[in-house]
């Protein structure tokens, strides 16, 4: 599980926001299979729930990039305005970051409506910590590795290859 949260800070921390396109759908396409691992093991479906769940499972996956996409560009924005960083700027930033926010919730809400109909109230509830703690723990990893904006401070230069 440690190396999902690795992987997936990976993904999104501002450095990312640098990266070539392929490598993070790369380590996108590699995040989902460890995510589907991690919550296979949480879930403990019962013998004829393993269907059902999975397939509710995959729509709200497939909504759930959509929000995904949007809070990349978000960071992505961040990192190429860090150095100058104004206060329209960092007012959209946080516009963008609370509707991001506000949409991952409803999606969660509306999908435990889903697994609550299509399996039980349990599976649902179960389903929403499991999303919940994966979720929360991927932020707490990206606000870890993202700077706090500052009024003129200069990021360090950009790595360079060897």
């Amino acid at each position: 599980m440690k190396k999902l949260f690795v992987v997936l800070a990976l993904l999104l921390v501002a450095k990312t926001a640098y990266a070539q396109e392929q490598y993070v759908e790369l380590l996108r396409s590699d995040i989902k299979t460890q995510k589907v691992a991690v919550v296979t093991e949480a879930m403990q479906l019962e013998e004829g729930q393993s269907e059902a769940f999975w397939q509710v499972y995959r729509d709200y996956d497939y909504e759930l990039a959509a929000i995904v996409d949007r809070r990349i560009e978000n960071i992505k924005k961040y990192a190429s305005n860090f150095s100058s960083m104004t206060d329209e700027t960092a007012a959209e930033l946080a516009k963008n970051s609370f509707k991001i926010e506000g949409d991952r919730a409803k999606l969660r809400q509306k999908y435990y409506k889903k697994f609550e109909k299509e399996l039980s109230p349990l599976v649902g509830a179960r389903w929403l910590m499991v999303e919940r703690t994966i979720n929360n723990l991927m932020d707490l990893q990206i606000m870890t590795e993202l700077p706090l904006i500052q009024k003129g401070w200069e990021a360090p230069p950009p790595e360079e290859d060897n």
